[in-house]
Formats: C-alpha cells, structure tokens, sequence
C-alpha cells in the first residue's frame, strides 16, 4: 500500500510540473521597483516569457527589511504561482543582524536557483584624497576614523561591505548611513562623504559625469561591466569579498517536480548570450543559474561570513 501511495504522489507531481504554469506566475520582490531585484526580476521574465511564453507578474513588496515581501510569499500556497526574487539581505543578512526573523530559509522556502550575482563598487568622492585600495588604506592608518563612507542604511548589504573592507584591511572608517541607495550616492557625488558602497547601476550617473570615480570593486572576482576594476586581491586584501546576488524562493512544500522545472527553464534561459550581455548591461552582475542544492550552500556560506561581519563591527540594524 505505502509502494501505491508513493507511486500515486510522483504520478500527480509529474503531471503538475507537465502542466505547469498555465496562468501567470507572481514573483514577490521586497524592495522598491528600479532596485537590483527588481530588475533582475523584470529582465528575466522577459526572456521567460520571449522564450517559452512564461509571464512573470512582478508585485513589488517593499518595507520592513524585506520582511513584508518574504513573508507573504512564507505564507502562501505552495503551488508554484507565488515566488519570490530575494537578495543576499534577506537569507544571509537579516538572520545575523535580527534576532527574531520572522521566516526561516530551510523551514519556510525552497531555494530554487540563484539568478544574477554582482559585485558592488567602492565609488569615491571626485576630489576624495585617494585614487586606489592602497591609497584609502594608507590615508585610513594615517588618521584612523578620518575617512567615511554612505551606504544605503545601517546593515544593508553596502554598509556591511564597507565594515568588510575596514575588517580585511585592518583600519577605522566612518560609516554615515542614509534612507537608501539614492540618497548614499548622491552624498559621494556631492563630497559629503570620502566614498559610498553601491550597486554597479547607483553608480554609474556620478562615473559618467566625472563626480565619482571607482576605488575597486568589492568581489574576488573581476567585474564583466569593467574589468579594469580593482579587485580585494588586487591591493592584497584577500579576505574580502562580497558580492549581491538576487535568487529564486518558492514556498515550502512546492511540488518538487515544479520547483525542478523551475529550475531547468530559468537556468536554459540565463544561458542564452543575449541574456548574460542584458543583464551585465542593467545590473552589472552575471546571470548565474544553478542547482537547488548549489544555491542554498551558497547562502549558509554567504550568511556565515555575513555573521562574522556583523558581530566583529558590532552593527546593528538601522
């Protein structure tokens, strides 16, 4: 009976995942729309749906920390019409600053695939006193705490890659923490702070107009937008390296036949040339599919170095 039973179940899953979708899939982002997820999201559910005729919905769910997007997607059917497009922040960040989030990766979700990584720029004041990773850190251990630096709010993603860098490079910086990336990049455009932690699309207006110019990059890995970005490594900082990556989740107890199917068409379509050169282009970051089982080593790893970060600084959410 028990051999039926289980026969029964792999027969219906894999006439889910056979009909699956045959209605428009909603993809949560908790953050604003113009974001790095939300782009990300918008970017591919549009070679989705040119592809194989997939409609992504996008339902921008911002506040709270990204808690108000994760949750409702934590709370609703596991069918595989509710997902959410997340980012290094709300697996690998918030469980190290929070100590009562409200949601649980490995309880509450299924890690599907990541979607784009990216690395995020130390962009620099025009008129800032230093040109390089060697320089900052030889103008930061000659007036400790001289130097500061915006990011888009105290334990976002920027300011934890800024407390990173003081971290491997072994000096004192000053954070100045602002409502959002806007407003952190426009304080380096404008002087107000040294330097500032960003995305790769923050960045880019205050590059082209001459008011910032780029210090490195905060990954091990060059940058595809611009490889003569300076890498950690290169100024012999090799403990560092950070990067935002946006993901696939979809509620815990999808059927794994459709979570797998999930998988196979998001990652054929991040393949394609057109769409690696698309994303570079918007976001800056790559498009990186990978196995389920990839993807979540990835985010425990990224969220015990994360953990590391935060209780070294001492950082607490703003």
């Amino acid at each position: 009976m028990k051999w039926f039973s289980l026969v029964a179940v792999l027969l219906v899953s894999a006439v889910q995942a056979q009909e699956y979708p045959n209605k428009p899939i909603r993809v949560v982002v908790p953050f604003a729309p113009g974001g790095f997820a939300d782009t990300v999201t918008r970017v591919l559910g549009q070679h989705m749906e040119q592809r194989i005729k997939w409609q992504f919905v996008v339902e921008n769910r911002p506040g709270g920390n990204g808690f108000i997007g994760t949750t409702a997607v934590q709370k609703a059917a596991p069918d595989g019409y509710t997902l959410l497009m997340a980012h290094t922040g709300e697996f690998a960040v918030n469980p190290a600053l929070f100590n009562d989030v409200p949601y649980e990766l490995e309880r509450d979700f299924v890690a599907i695939t990541m979607v784009s990584d990216a690395p995020m720029l130390y962009l620099a004041t025009a008129s800032a006193p230093f040109n390089s990773f060697q320089e900052l850190v030889a103008q930061a251990k000659s007036k400790p705490g001289s130097i500061s630096f915006s990011s888009a709010g105290n334990g976002s993603i920027n300011h934890l890659a800024g407390e990173w860098l003081a971290q491997a490079a072994g000096i004192q910086l000053l954070h100045v923490p602002y409502k959002g990336g806007a407003p952190a990049a426009a304080a380096v455009a404008a002087g107000d702070v040294h330097f500032g932690v960003m995305a790769a699309p923050g960045a880019m207006p205050h590059i082209k107009s001459g008011r910032g110019k780029v210090i490195g990059i905060t990954t091990a890995k060059k940058s595809r937008l611009d490889p003569s970005w300076a890498t950690p490594r290169d100024a012999n900082i090799p403990d560092l390296d950070a990067s935002i990556w946006a993901g696939l989740f979809a509620p815990k107890g999808t059927p794994q036949a459709v979570v797998d199917r999930i998988n196979k068409e998001v990652r054929e379509t991040l393949a394609l040339p057109e769409v690696q050169k698309r994303f570079i282009e918007s976001t800056g970051g790559e498009a990186v599919g990978m196995s389920s089982a990839d993807f979540l080593a990835r985010i425990k790893a990224d969220a015990e170095r994360y953990k590391r970060v935060v209780q070294k600084a001492g950082v607490k959410p703003g």
